[in-house]
């Protein structure tokens, strides 16, 4: 549940945090305005002198008796100069003449005269517009008389069709202050109703971001965190390779998750997130009885796997003495260095790394697994980021900072793009550049490939590996390959090899981008296709006319007409989105899950 709280959580304070700086904005707006220049005071002519009530006017009943219809009310009062009754019933205000006892009807001319009598200064009157109703009287339910003025403050003066007595002043001033309070009150229609459902849904959003605010920080903190690490019991932390191999055995604090307790022993696990339950990377398996799986656990791993007792090392706490299971073996606890022999930028943002490790790589380093690039602390200027002249054009359009900075070192994991066989036991890393653009948002480019992206031909560099599970099944079964961006990695990799070695089965090969300009190795798989007769490459570009996404593509093109699927394998490597409307293409077609195989780079 804590992960999907946490996204429900962050798209709902985005939500209300716009709000809130609506209101606050509109508020301050509100401040900011001058309240006589609001109101209209300096257009508003001084109240007359109050007359003397005649004493030949006709008796309030013989008013009542001129009236259409049966008055709730009567008052008397003036029309200009001439005094009047008012009778007010269900139907409307109806005006009386208090001298001779006949309805006065409120016309253009009365209204005219009305409004230059109320109004002060140098606008000249527009000809008197009559509406039933108008937004900026919304408080008087009297149809009304508009008269503009042409004034420096855009003046209207609004009289009442059935009163004939002025309602409102309105000048530019308000009109901006109405703007401001629509905005702060949220009613965008009537511009009234401060208890509108907008306002309650964003006060019982906030209430609701609070709330579960309070549950996400009670629920990120545990009590031995509090107590200091040499005061608690000591457990016992038995490591094991996949195979059964005993590899050590390390001292834990009682409370301390597994990755914590590893690294305080000099084994780090794969990781891309430090341990922030955000990557998924540092899985293990729990040897004897793993437990509940956490909603971390849920979000990261398939339900095979956590059937089997696999978990993530950064949520899973040491209560007792255990035993695990790691992927990796002596590679956890190993570093290499290599020097960066070779770079080139096959694509504007995506770069071809060549090292050359001190000790040559070995059968370990299978197309497919990943190495943990550890990224140095760096403060690095823009111009360090080097690209060729063909490519200047793409990068003078990256909102870049100055100066590039990374303050803690971190560990960033990159995929083989070629056997190391094939590259006489160098390795080939392919990274794809993050200018720091993630869901629309700005962030900072990203730590490791913008530390990638600054290296030289011989520069040195250190890793950890080989890690990852994402390899060829070996079996000789139709192969479909399934790519985007730096997905072009361990596929092209996998299909080196796996045609270097003689295999005969169908293979396929769908890789997505904008447009060829994009799209890495051109040349490498139209040279493969030639050569092998089981192979076919499948570039799709989205970024052209009537583009067309990867998965769209191989669904039209091939999945719907493939007459047996079930005997086919699936490998799948790219962004996200990209990944999972593959997955659940595949699941639609009913191809079972142990016949896909992927690599999300845990991003």
């Amino acid at each position: 549940m804590t992960p999907w709280l946490r996204r429900l959580h962050r798209w709902i304070g985005v939500l209300v945090g716009l709000q809130f700086l609506v209101w606050l904005g509109s508020g301050l707006g509100m401040s900011l305005l001058d309240p006589d220049r609001i109101a209209g005071t300096p257009q508003r002519a001084a109240p007359a002198a109050p007359l003397a009530w005649p004493a030949d006017t006709v008796s309030p009943a013989d008013a009542l008796r001129a009236a259409r219809w049966p008055a709730a009310t009567l008052d008397s009062g003036w029309l200009l100069q001439t005094p009047v009754y008012r009778l007010q019933s269900a139907e409307g205000t109806e005006v009386i003449d208090a001298r001779d006892g006949r309805r006065i009807t409120i016309d253009p001319v009365i209204a005219l005269r009305v409004a230059q009598a109320a109004y002060r200064g140098q606008g000249v009157p527009a000809v008197p517009v009559h509406l039933a109703h108008s937004l900026e009287t919304r408080s008087h339910p009297d149809p009304v008389w508009r008269v503009d003025f042409g004034d420096a403050q855009d003046t209207t003066v609004y009289v009442s069709a059935d009163s004939g007595q002025v309602l409102e002043h309105r000048t530019a001033t308000w009109r901006l202050f109405d703007v401001f309070w629509m905005l702060h009150i949220m009613d965008y229609a009537a511009r009234a109703n401060f208890n509108n459902p907008l306002v309650v849904g964003m006060g019982l959003g906030g209430l609701w971001m609070a709330l579960t605010g309070a549950w996400l920080l009670l629920a990120s903190v545990r009590l031995h965190e509090f107590v200091p690490h040499r005061w608690r019991s000591r457990r016992q932390l038995a490591v094991f390779a996949p195979g059964g191999t005993h590899l050590r055995t390390v001292a834990a604090a009682q409370g301390d998750s597994v990755y914590l307790a590893l690294a305080r022993e000099g084994v780090n696990l794969p990781s891309n997130c430090g341990g922030g339950q955000s990557c998924g990377l540092c899985e293990v398996r729990v040897r004897g009885q793993a437990g509940t799986p956490s909603a971390a656990d849920r979000a990261h791993l398939a339900g095979s796997r956590l059937k089997v007792g696999c978990r993530l090392a950064c949520n899973l706490q040491v209560e007792a003495d255990m035993e695990i299971e790691v992927a990796g073996g002596a590679s956890l606890w190993t570093e290499h260095e290599a020097t960066v022999e070779r770079i080139e930028a096959v694509t504007p943002f995506l770069r071809e790394i060549h090292l050359r490790p001190d000790h040559a790589a070995d059968a370990l380093y299978q197309p497919g697994c990943y190495l943990q690039l550890h990224v140095p602390e760096y403060e690095l200027p823009r111009s360090a980021l080097w690209h060729p002249d063909e490519h200047r054009q793409d990068w003078a359009s990256l909102a870049l900072p100055e100066t590039l900075h990374n303050k803690t070192a971190v560990r960033r994991s990159y995929s083989l793009a070629m056997p190391v066989a094939a590259e006489a036991g160098r390795l080939v890393l392919l990274a794809r550049f993050s200018p720091g653009w993630q869901q629309g948002k700005r962030h900072p480019p990203g730590k490791g490939s913008s530390y990638l992206y600054s290296l030289r031909p011989g520069d040195r560099v250190r890793y950890s590996g080989p890690f990852g599970d994402f390899a060829l099944s070996g079996v000789s079964r139709e192969k479909i390959f399934i790519g985007a961006g730096a997905g072009m990695a361990p596929l092209r990799a996998m299909i080196e090899h796996r045609l270097s070695e003689g295999g005969q089965e169908r293979i396929h090969y769908w890789y997505g981008a904008r447009s060829d300009r994009d799209c890495p190795y051109m040349a490498q798989m139209q040279a493969l296709q030639a050569a092998h007769a089981n192979f076919s490459w499948h570039p799709v570009w989205s970024g052209q006319g009537t583009g067309r996404r990867v998965h769209d593509a191989i669904h039209e093109d091939l999945l719907q007409r493939h007459p047996d699927l079930s005997g086919c394998e699936f490998y799948l490597c790219g962004p996200p989105p990209m990944l999972a409307a593959t997955r659940q293409l595949l699941q639609r077609l009913g191809v079972t899950e142990e016949r896909i195989a992927y690599d999300d780079f845990k991003i």
